[in-house]
């Protein structure tokens, strides 16, 4: 079994998959959204203070609730039952917080005995990275548009609506391009909230209207609303330089944006997970992956 890790600035989404090294999920029928091979996932904050220690607890807490462990970790190899554990044997970390990333290449290693791949500089993707600096992409942009290519092929566009909302452009030969950034949902309510005296923080639904009759509908209009009109454009904008392509939304808000958008074909929650397994495979078998 596969453990993955998604560390993104506010949530982390941790995954097992049962087969890290079975067939393409291309290739295996499935329902819209629905990921096979996952068969546990877990949303936690993003805490850049946890100490190893505390993340070997944490990693081992979940597991535990579904009745898995790691190869090599201490403690019980049976359950409360006394049922055999799943074991997990091998780890694939995205991450873009630095501090989470130390910590977790001290965990793995000094609690756990299982191979570990984080994602960057050095680590084979199997796709040609054509950004003027490589190593200043962020390794989960790279992971999903490894994961779009696998499912949809190119061209694509993955939109990433988290912290930030990105955009990643996947050419028609499976070279990741590049993309935009823009501030998340969260960050524009926030900054919203700060500097506007007048106005509250609300909460982030869909309103009956796009004309909102009260300040909070209003606000919630521009936020839903008004990201899915920015989803429409920006993409609409990359296809007049990349041509027609499949556009896949993920990350924690695209649920609540995706209805409103038009242009998304697809709504993927696990496509870095989706990637990360890809991205270990690729590392953990001589051979596999032979672009950077």
């Amino acid at each position: 079994m596969l453990l993955a890790l998604d560390v993104g600035n506010t949530q982390t989404v941790v995954g097992v998959f049962d087969d890290a090294a079975g067939r393409s999920v291309a290739e295996v029928p499935r329902r819209p959204g629905e990921l096979p091979g996952l068969v546990h996932s877990w949303r936690v904050a993003t805490v850049a203070e946890r100490t190893t220690d505390e993340h070997a607890l944490l990693l081992a807490g979940l597991l535990g609730l579904a009745g898995l462990r790691v190869a090599g970790s201490p403690g019980a190899r049976v359950g409360a039952g006394g049922e055999a554990l799943g074991v997990v044997d091998g780890i694939a970390v995205s991450s873009s917080v630095p501090a989470v990333t130390a910590a977790l290449r001290q965990t793995v290693p000094g609690w756990f005995d299982v191979p570990l791949v984080v994602v960057g500089p050095g680590v084979r993707t199997g796709m040609p990275i054509r950004y003027d600096d490589p190593r200043e992409v962020g390794a989960d942009r790279v992971v999903n548009a490894v994961a779009a290519l696998d499912l949809f092929g190119g061209p694509a566009i993955v939109v990433d609506l988290g912290t930030a909302t990105t955009f990643d452009a996947i050419s028609a030969a499976g070279e990741y391009l590049g993309g935009a950034i823009v501030p998340g949902i969260e960050i524009s309510m926030n900054a919203l909230f700060e500097h506007a005296a007048a106005l509250r923080r609300v909460e982030l639904v869909a309103p009956a209207a796009v004309i909102g009759r009260t300040p909070v509908e209003s606000m919630q209009s521009g936020a839903v609303y008004g990201y899915a009109a920015l989803v429409e454009g920006l993409c609409s904008r990359i296809e007049a330089e990349l041509g027609a392509a499949t556009v896949i939304a993920t990350g924690g808000l695209a649920g609540l944006v995706v209805p409103h958008a038009k242009v998304v074909s697809h709504h993927e929650p696990w496509l870095t997970l989706h990637g990360l397994r890809l991205v270990y495979e690729r590392n953990s078998r001589p051979g596999a992956g032979d672009a950077p």
